[in-house]
Parts: structure tokens; C-alpha cells; sequence
């Protein structure tokens, strides 16, 4: 196991997203079953929990960590992007603004 990843915070994360029916269910219960067991992560697991979740400076988990960025499906509306226009691809909760893949990084202060 990754001794680099708080195990605790993390099954505390995925819980909160499982709940929150972000992401998809079994593939949650695969990371938090290699978890428990601590077994390590395969890069797949790294990159899916990584995509879906904030990182935060100090890596705090605060009342601001339980908003996600939403990749909207090809069925969701795709306002323009709040900084260049062009179609949206992600929905921010943090601000209620939509982003294009370029700038749905970056535009919010607590982001790395």
C-alpha cells in the first residue's frame, strides 16, 4: 500500500462520493475493497479517484472538498464556458458556473 495516501481520509472521500452518487458504485467498492486489504492502488484507480475528486492545498479535507466538477454527458446542456465562451464541458458546484476543458482548472483559488 501507498504509505503516501492517508487510507482513512481517503475511504472517508469515497464514501462521501459513493453517497453522493458521483462516480460509479462498483468501481468505489473495488478501491475501497483494495483499500480495506491494503492492497495498492493500480494506476487506473489512482487516475479515476484523482478525475473525480478536488485536490486541495495541504491536503485538507474541508466543508469546500465535498464539491465536485461535473463532466457533463453528451446529453446535458453545454452553456458556454464562463472565460472563453466556447461550449462547456464541466459543471462547477463551488460557483454554479460552467468550464471547457482548458479552464475548469485553475479558476478557483483553493486548486493547485
Amino acid at each position: 500500500m501507498d504509505k503516501s495516501i492517508d487510507v482513512n481520509k481517503t475511504l472517508e472521500i469515497i464514501e462521501r462520493m459513493k453517497l453522493a452518487k458521483i462516480g460509479e458504485y462498483k468501481k468505489w467498492n473495488a478501491i475501497i475493497k483494495k483499500l480495506k486489504n491494503q492492497k495498492e492502488l493500480n494506476p487506473e484507480d489512482l487516475e479515476y479517484f484523482s478525475n473525480i475528486s478536488r485536490i486541495y492545498k495541504d491536503s485538507n479535507v474541508s466543508s469546500r472538498s465535498k464539491v465536485y466538477h461535473t463532466k457533463l454527458s453528451e446529453h446535458d446542456e453545454k452553456p458556454a464556458c464562463r472565460i472563453c465562451g466556447d461550449n462547456s464541458a464541466y459543471y462547477c458546484n463551488m460557483n454554479d458556473q460552467y468550464f471547457c476543458t482548458i479552464h475548469v482548472v485553475g479558476h478557483d483559488e483553493n486548486e493547485f
